[in-house]
């Protein structure tokens, strides 16, 4: 497995996106912060972290499970966590947080489960999407307005952020099928 970031630049890049989201959000007041269980919630809470440390605000943050809503599990025995989002999102900017944006399907199915919990949630005014890595090969028209990473890989590559909480390192790594 090759190392694409080590834990420094993983850190840096998640406080260069938290800039990002104080400066295209005029108002933080109106962000809210959802990450894409399980590894986009890691996400969302670096991210809500440095924005406490640089901007002195807490943004409130939920964990959207989207198991229901892919396209691409057939299988009856996906587990289902659920959903934790206490607050309403009505009027709100919704970031979405995961770690790699790849074919785009799971951002289809987070949109989704967004919508379909509209009711009790509220209607958000805009979604914006944040991605530690993107790594093309989309099948969906969908892009990242926050990105940490850029990494051109072939479909025989896997990448992999991994968080110390989870994983016992920290970094973004690239592995080939034939590893």
């Amino acid at each position: 497995m090759k190392e694409i970031l080590n834990a420094t630049a993983l850190e840096k890049a998640l406080k260069r996106l938290s800039h990002e989201i104080a400066e295209r959000n005029e108002n933080l007041a109106d962000v809210v912060l959802l990450g894409v269980r399980t590894r986009g919630v890691l996400v969302a809470k670096r991210i809500q972290k440095c924005l406490q440390e640089s901007e002195g605000v807490t943004l409130p943050l939920g964990i959207l499970d989207v198991t229901l809503y892919r396209d691409d599990i057939l299988t009856c025995d996906a587990e289902l966590i659920g959903s934790e989002i206490d607050f309403s999102i009505e009027g709100k900017t919704v970031i979405l947080c995961d770690d790699v944006l790849y074919t785009g399907r799971t951002v289809r199915a987070a949109i989704s489960a967004l919508f379909a919990h509209g009711s009790k949630m509220g209607r958000a005014a805009k979604i914006q999407l944040l991605e530690i890595v993107d790594r093309g090969h989309r099948e969906l028209p969908f892009r990242a307005d926050f990105i940490g990473k850029n990494l051109p890989t072939s479909s025989h590559e896997k990448v992999f952020v991994k968080f110390q909480e989870t994983d016992g390192e920290e970094g973004v790594f690239l592995e080939t099928e034939n590893e």
